[in-house]
């Protein structure tokens, strides 16, 4: 399954909701949380060789509210939703309570006070990253946005003023994006980065050396890992795009994140959970060893995360 949306900059304008919509209290824009609550229902249903109409008799609702709750259109009371998962045999404990999980969501974290400024998508990461366990990812020529300085952040969105207002509506959204990792629920969260990205001259050299010196000194906190892919490392899998791998309770309900210019696309199929997966091992392997400044360094010319990124600190 595919959702797609905005560019993380300005908030998305909504269609007008039409007069059935209206009168049936449907939501025009749901979150990606709310389309992925419909779709786990709708596959759960269709595994288990229901028609819509059928399910629906089954918690007193007609098949096209059904199929309004199962694309995210509307909600669900939560007895009706556990009533369904028993009718279609979806009763896995861990799955059970990651839906719950969704559905009692509120959607109104932290990230709703930026509803006006940043874009649909943007909030949806904000909240797919609240409700992770384990956060993987591949950057190809940024640095990941979790690790960016503040000052690089203002660069990037404004390069003709390498030190922006403070009060810039994004970049203040993603330096609370970053509180994440400090958090006493903090995901686990393990990103490779490409060489490149670290080479790329998006910002001054001042703002470039202090993000790179940023990168050695998060790596001190337990919860994060970060590895560097060398020019050197040979092909690389078949990915032209950054990705993010997102972990929940249960391995179903995972979510690939696909990042492009004008969107994001959140994968929820099982085919492209294990496919990204399997891609992101791929990267770990190609990586050197991870970036490690707390540990003793027995051998000071072994070549790892850390030592490359001592070099290109040296070498700016």
């Amino acid at each position: 399954m595919t959702h797609k949306s905005d560019d993380y900059g300005e908030p998305r304008t909504p269609m007008p909701p039409t007069c059935y919509q209206r009168a049936m209290g449907l939501r025009t824009n749901p979150s990606q949380r709310q389309r992925r609550i419909g779709f786990e229902l709708r596959k759960c249903r269709e595994r288990a060789g229901l028609h819509a109409e059928e399910a629906g008799r089954h918690v007193d609702l007609g098949g096209p509210h059904l199929r309004h709750i199962e694309g995210g259109r509307t909600a669900i009371p939560e007895a009706k939703m556990l009533k369904l998962l028993d009718l279609y045999g979806c009763t896995r404990e861990t799955y059970v309570d990651g839906l719950l999980a969704m559905h009692r969501a509120t959607g109104k974290g932290w990230w709703h006070e930026f509803r006006h400024v940043v874009a649909d998508r943007a909030r949806d990461l904000a909240e797919l990253e609240s409700m992770s366990r384990a956060i993987r990812a591949f950057e190809p020529l940024h640095i990941p946005g979790l690790l960016q300085t503040p000052e690089y952040i203002g660069a990037l969105m404004h390069p003709a003023s390498p030190a922006p207002a403070a009060s810039t509506p994004f970049r203040r959204f993603r330096t609370r994006r970053q509180e994440l990792l400090t958090s006493p629920s903090a995901p686990s969260y393990h990103v490779v980065i490409h060489e490149a990205a670290l080479h790329m001259r998006y910002v001054e050299e001042p703002i470039l050396r202090r993000q790179l010196t940023h990168l050695i000194e998060v790596t001190r906190l337990p919860n994060i890992r970060v590895q560097i892919v060398p020019f050197r490392s040979g092909p690389l899998p078949a990915v032209g795009n950054p990705f993010t791998l997102f972990g929940s309770t249960d391995p179903e309900l995972h979510t690939v994140l696909l990042e492009h210019d004008s969107r994001s696309d959140f994968l929820s199929e099982t085919s492209d959970q294990a496919r990204y997966s399997a891609m992101f091992e791929q990267l770990v392997g190609l990586a050197l060893p991870a970036l490690s400044p707390a540990a003793e360094r027995q051998y000071p010319s072994q070549r790892d995360s850390l030592s490359l990124l001592h070099h290109l600190l040296y070498i700016l």
